[in-house]
């Protein structure tokens, strides 16, 4: 059945009028029916965050507790039991704080082969991630410590606090070849314990003094806290950064993202880097249908604005428990479009919700995917962003000296 469009009415058209009554224009009456939608909307709202609250999301966290590890025999849950005792522990699950735990890593330099990837090595300064995002494809990592990957995930995090000299042993070895190192390819590098702990600027120390080309991944304004050190990287061609920009709505991002920087903020350090000669490249990513897929083009544009240079964009993919941690938040945040959006999701990975194929996993599949993969690669074109960036210069590189060393004198 064709509907007809009413986004301009024509001022000819009126309602059927009843004998002895008046007219209304069309366009009178849509404008009640929208001023009738603005009235309610406040109760539709608070609707959702009671529902959002009836599940359990505490403010400024991005899930529930989400689904036990995938290689738990047994799930513990928590619960007043109504007897005073427990009272302490339920108001516990109210305000769940951040704790930070020494992760004991004997290496931190990790190397793949995956063809899907522009890098070949990654180091990763945190397990777990503070800002939340419900969809990130790190969640099921936590399993591997015996957490969950929900709300574990975003509050029991685990710091390498050696990562630094970690670092330094793993480039002094005989016969390393240099190559890009990747920072934050599973968490944030700069999420908010970055603040204090400093980890992430340790290892831009180690790869400045010695020449080593990095590229780093991040959704976090606070990368600017390092861009002296960046820019003049940058003027040696051993730097780049890419900014993650999901949405340019705050109150989405709120949601989606609750301790990112807003993406006004993301915007802003995109066009700081920019300027101080630090190439830039936009990630649009994930790309959810029916919830952030219609922001595509704007997201590329403001970032083209910014200064980005090159841009990239991977549709929505839930591995393992991420599936349940991001379907449980999108029926407790947006119960009416939850089904039309899993239902596209799933289109675009086959039936499922993901497909860990080669080639497949990063772009989807189907009509849904091919078309989004044509408005971003039209976009591209209009603003003149590229696939990629220059290429780093690994010629410079020179190991670390052990301490004590004396050949600087020779």
């Amino acid at each position: 059945m064709k509907q007809r469009d009413i986004s301009k009415p024509s001022d000819t058209l009126v309602a059927p009028a009843r004998p002895g009554s008046r007219a209304i224009p069309a366009a009178a009456k849509v404008a009640m029916k929208s001023a009738q939608v603005d009235r309610y909307q406040h109760r539709i709202d608070r609707a959702q965050s009671e529902a959002a609250k009836a599940r359990g999301y505490r403010k400024g966290r991005g899930t529930v507790e989400g689904p036990k590890g995938r290689f738990e025999l047994t799930e513990h849950v928590d619960f007043d039991d109504g007897w005073g005792s427990g009272q302490t522990r339920f108001e516990d699950l109210v305000q769940r704080p951040t704790t930070v735990s020494e992760d004991q890593a004997k290496s931190v330099l990790t190397f793949n082969q995956s063809p899907d990837l522009g890098f070949d090595r990654s180091v990763n300064p945190y397990r777990g991630c503070e800002h939340g995002c419900t969809y990130c494809y790190a969640r099921p990592s936590h399993a591997f410590m015996g957490l969950s990957a929900g709300l574990d995930f975003e509050t029991k995090l685990f710091a390498k606090y050696d990562v630094a000299r970690l670092l330094e042993d793993a480039l002094r070895k005989p016969g390393y070849q240099v190559a890009p190192i990747a920072l934050g390819t599973n968490t944030d590098p700069y999420q908010p314990i970055e603040r204090e702990l400093k980890l992430t600027s340790a290892i831009l120390d180690v790869l400045d003094r010695c020449n080593h080309p990095v590229t780093i991944v991040t959704k976090s304004a606070g990368v600017l806290r390092d861009l002296d050190r960046l820019s003049d990287m940058a003027r040696r061609g051993l730097v780049q950064v890419g900014l993650s920009v999901t949405t340019l709505d705050p109150g989405l991002s709120r949601l989606m993202e609750p301790r990112c920087s807003t993406p006004q903020r993301r915007i802003d350090a995109m066009q700081q880097l920019s300027d101080a000669g630090i190439p830039v490249r936009v990630m649009a990513s994930p790309m959810i249908p029916g919830l952030n897929d219609c922001e595509l083009e704007s997201i590329l544009s403001n970032a083209r604005h910014a200064g980005a240079r090159a841009a990239s964009m991977i549709p929505l993919r839930l591995p393992l428990e991420v599936k349940d941690v991001f379907t449980e938040w999108l029926q407790a945040n947006f119960p009416d479009r939850a089904r039309r959006i899993m239902k596209q999701v799933t289109a675009m990975h086959g039936g499922r919700t993901y497909r860990a194929a080669f080639g497949d996993r990063m772009r989807g599949t189907g009509p849904l995917a091919h078309i989004l993969r044509q408005r971003f690669e039209v976009a591209c074109a209009r603003n003149g962003l590229s696939e990629h960036l220059q290429p780093l210069r690994t010629d410079r590189f020179q190991p670390p000296e052990w301490t004590g060393d004396q050949l600087s004198l020779l």
